[in-house]
């Protein structure tokens, strides 16, 4: 799409807004479906084209990104220099082109983005979806050459959000994330003496069957945590295990317990 201008492919004005820009990228999708064109490649080289601009002219980001070379050089220019910042990939990441797709199969019985989408980018484009409960999301990529083994990620998410980013990254690459075994999570009850001055605690580890010496440090609250690295479940690939935690339970002495319960 060498030397072309998004606003100009899609037939509307530097002002529109997102709304007109979605039903003008509806009718084009109606207007190019290779379900309509069968055989014809200049309909379907001109629906690439319209599926690139909708999905940078729909994005905030994007679009500002491209306003703003459109000030600065032509609108051939500015497309160069867009495409210099801007891959396949990050231009099609997160876009919702897949849910105009398939309402337009609902209405009309064409085929959906899913079967449509290897027509489009080959094995490039590719559907991801992420369900779990009281949360889905579902979006479309577009890929370009990704090796996964050189392609370092952290994900510094928790509980759902790093269950999906995980699901998200797997569908990117196709290949199977090994995860980090799971924490486990056990208590510990130490006299009060131990709590404050700290000292060597021997604790029974029930899921390895093993004993250890765990060394409790000095004034430690009830109710606070001892990691200990690498003593949670192995993990299912070749990343590190999880960890335990140990929750410190405190043992009042006998004084203790009997000046709890004094009325003085």
């Amino acid at each position: 799409m060498e030397n072309q201008d998004y606003y100009q492919i899609l037939g509307i004005s530097k002002n529109a807004d997102k709304l007109q820009i979605k039903a003008v990228y509806r009718d084009l999708a109606f207007k190019f479906h290779p379900d309509r064109n069968k055989g014809n490649a200049d309909t379907a080289d001109k629906m690439k084209q319209v599926n690139e601009a909708y999905a940078v002219l729909s994005d905030s980001k994007k679009r500002r990104d491209y306003d703003s070379l459109r000030q600065q050089y032509d609108p051939a220019d500015a497309y160069s220099q867009f495409r210099k910042s801007y891959s396949d990939q990050d231009i099609f990441t997160g876009t919702d082109i897949h849910n105009v797709f398939n309402e337009l199969a609902k209405s009309f019985g064409f085929r959906n983005f899913d079967d449509i989408s290897k027509e489009f980018y080959g094995t490039k484009g590719k559907i991801f979806e992420f369900k779990d409960s009281g949360f889905s999301v579902k979006g479309f990529f577009f890929l370009g050459t990704l090796e996964f083994g050189k392609f370092p990620f952290k994900i510094p998410l928790s509980g759902k959000m790093r269950r999906f980013a995980r699901t998200l990254l797997q569908n990117i690459s196709g290949e199977k994330i090994p995860l980090k075994g799971n924490n486990l999570h056990d208590t510990i009850q130490i006299n009060s003496d131990l709590a404050k001055k700290g000292g060597p605690y021997a604790y029974y580890h029930k899921w390895k069957s093993i004993k250890l010496v765990v060394k409790i440090p000095p004034n430690v609250h009830h109710g606070q945590q001892i990691r200990l690295v690498g003593m949670g479940e192995k993990s299912k690939g070749d990343r590190e295990a999880g960890n335990l935690y140990l929750k410190i339970e405190t043992k009042l002495s006998l004084v203790s317990k009997i000046r709890k319960y004094l009325p003085f």
